[in-house]
This record gives structure tokens, sequence and C-alpha cells, in this order.
């Protein structure tokens, strides 16, 4: 197959780049900006741009890993965060046509959190927060009416890994220099190690079937709070003195409102393709052994 990749200066694109060696694809990987020595310059939000690159390179398949994922920053740039969530992923699909294959990665901020600590099913209303979510939300629905037949959606949630900005790396960072942080325990959730998620969307990319068509979610095992996130980081870390406090979402205020549960089940996925996951302890362990602070 010939895939195409976006956002691969993003984490999820490094970590498909990573894991794209270990098949007998031909991977294009594509970003608005970054250094570009694996990928090509591509934006998804020019609809004739994408039209002449599927085109001219044959994809088959495209793994849209792009999104303006700023939550906070999502408030006071509503417009661009339109285009990339809600518009951009239309004109990736459109472009392909109805042979194509296109896995479209989402988001838990769909949900509202107000699930009286029930996994969230694929099945559940959605109902975003702030514009993050409303604009995930509103791709999912337009690519669920207008290209129902072969595209795939799977919802994540508190990705990371070794590359870019993330929790596990500022924790990390903050592990090594404050004498006390605090991290909110209202918010529960599953990590997911983003090495773990781009080895499910190459998985589903090629055992795709038309009638596999629709939304997954997908995260690493088990369920914690920010504060248990932070704890075991820095249990990983073993020489850390800093002194971790649990706190409460309203000792800091933030733009957007945050999902206070958001796990997501995870039966339909593992079912469907026939894959285990690991727990967030084991992928995270492994992630830290790849950073260096």
């Amino acid at each position: 197959m010939n895939i195409l990749i976006t956002g691969a200066n993003g984490q999820l694109g490094h970590c498909i780049h990573d894991l794209s060696s270990s098949y007998n694809d031909n991977f294009f990987f594509t970003d608005i900006s970054g250094d570009f020595e694996y990928y090509d310059k591509l934006d998804i939000t020019d609809r004739l741009s994408i039209d002449d690159y599927v085109k001219e390179h044959k994809i088959d398949c495209i793994i849209n890993c792009a999104a303006y994922t700023n939550v906070d920053g999502a408030e006071s740039n509503q417009e661009l965060c339109k285009n990339l969530n809600t518009v951009a992923p239309l004109y990736l699909v459109a472009a392909l046509g109805n042979k194509g294959i296109f896995i479209h990665v989402s988001t838990d901020y769909v949900f509202g959190g107000l699930s009286n600590n029930i996994p969230l099913s694929e099945n559940d209303k959605t109902s975003p927060l702030g514009v993050y979510g409303s604009t995930k939300n509103d791709g999912e629905q337009l690519l669920n009416i207008l290209f129902p037949d072969n595209t795939i959606i799977v919802r994540t949630a508190w990705l990371y890994s070794e590359y870019g900005k993330n929790f596990v790396k500022t924790m990390m960072n903050l592990f090594s220099t404050k004498e006390e942080l605090k991290v909110v325990y209202d918010q529960i959730g599953s990590p997911t190690y983003a090495k773990d998620l781009a080895s499910v969307l190459l998985t589903i990319a090629h055992k795709y079937d038309k009638k596999l068509s629709g939304t997954y979610h997908f995260t690493n095992e088990g369920v914690c709070s920010w504060y248990d996130f932070a704890d075991e980081i820095q249990r990983n870390m073993k020489n850390s003195k800093t002194i971790l406090r649990p706190c409460l979402s309203s000792e800091f205020p933030t733009p957007a409102k945050r999902p206070s549960y958001s796990v997501l089940d995870k039966s339909k996925i593992k079912n469907t393709f026939e894959i285990d996951i690991r727990h967030w302890k084991d992928a995270l362990l492994e992630c830290m052994g790849k950073i260096k602070i």
C-alpha cells in the first residue's frame, strides 16, 4: 500500500515513522512545519494541495495524525481549530475516494466526563466541553455522515511519548528541578503511549475491511488520575526527591474545562482486530527508558 501519514512532526507521527521500516508499504510522511528531514510539507487545510498530493503519490490509505491539540489555545483560536479538526479530515478522505482507507485519530474530549464512572463506549452520547472537543466531535459526525463506508475513527486519550511536549516529559523535568509539586487527582483516565497507538493504527490499516468501518476506542489498559500518573513517573525515576501532593482541578483554573472521567471502553477494538493491550505502567516504563532529561 501507499500510506500517507499526516502530522508527521507530532508524537504519533514520529512513532509511526519508527515502526514503518517493519512494513513493506510505501510511506509518505507530511506536516505543515518542522525540519522536513524525512517528510514533505503539506497544508491539510488546502484542498487542492491534498488532491494533488494524493493523486501524485497514488495514496491508498491515509492515517490522519494531524490536529489542533492545544486544548486551552483552542478557546481563542476557534477558526484554525475548526479548519484542522473539522474541515481538513473531510478534504483528506474526499481526496482518497471510495476505494481508499481513511483512519482518523480523535479524542476522549468529545465526551464531557459525566459517565457515572463507567467506561465510555463508542455508542455513548458525546458532550464536548470546549472548542477543541467540539471541533473534533463535529469532524467525527461529518465523517460518519458523508464518508461512512471507508472511515475508521480511533479515539484515544492522555497521549505521551519520547517525542515533543507531553505530560511525561514535563513531569520528568519538574521532578528533577522542583522541591514540591501539585498535580490534580480529580480527573480520571487512561494514559496512552503513542508507540502502542501507532502499532494499532498500522494493524487496522492492514486488517481493514469496509465492514469494519466505524468508531473505536484505544488507550493502554488501566485507570488512574493525573496524580497517580505523576506518582508512577516519579517512582520510575527512583532518585527524585520532589514532594508530590494531590490537589483539585479548581486550584489550577484553565480556559478550557477538562473531562473529569474519560476512561474509554476498548472491548470493540480488542475483539474486532484481535489485539492485546498492555497496562499503562508497563508502557510508561518503556517510554521513560528512551527519554533523556
